[in-house]
């Protein structure tokens, strides 16, 4: 059964790779995705390559290096989508979200310990819902590699630090 499901999900990336639009297709910017609310309506296809995603500090002050690229919506104050880069070695305090979100990891080992359970490790193809609200648990990222992820909410995105206290409390 995994390797018909490898096969199966090989298959559509093969697929999926070789789609490419028509000469007279339009791609829309990735610039203009960001910032147009109808675009992200479904109605027509967006395509935004590697290169031309924008980065951005998310809070140099206390993330040194965690950059976000929003893909769509307002990672600020409303529903997004976007890649998340974690520098290799990052390490968060005990912390929660308000909203919840889907993740999927491209690249490096993404660590999360949830408060008082085993710590989860996960590299790339693996996929996260992360609960909202009091779900409290540190983030990581192994010290080979940077961890690049997607991810999605229906909600911005903040983080709450919480004091450190045992399971329970």
């Amino acid at each position: 059964m995994k390797a018909t499901m490898m096969l199966a999900m090989a298959s559509v990336f093969v697929v999926a790779g070789c789609a490419q639009p028509d000469d007279d297709a339009q791609i829309t910017p990735a610039t203009e995705v960001t910032s147009d609310p109808d675009i992200t309506s479904g109605t027509q296809p967006i395509f935004i390559s590697a290169t031309e995603l924008e980065w951005f500090d998310l809070d140099p002050e206390n993330a040194p290096g965690v950059q976000l690229a929003t893909l769509w919506g307002d990672p600020a104050g409303g529903a997004f989508g976007a890649f998340m880069l974690l520098p290799a070695g990052f390490d968060s305090p005990l912390h929660t979200h308000t909203h919840p979100m889907k993740v999927v990891f491209v690249s490096g080992t993404y660590i999360q310990e949830p408060d008082g359970k085993p710590i989860v490790h996960l590299g790339p193809g693996s996929f996260m819902m992360q609960a909202g609200g009091d779900y409290r648990h540190r983030t990581s990222c192994d010290t080979d590699s940077d961890c690049v992820f997607f991810v999605e909410s229906a909600g911005g995105f903040d983080m709450f630090v919480v004091e450190d206290s045992p399971s329970g409390e």
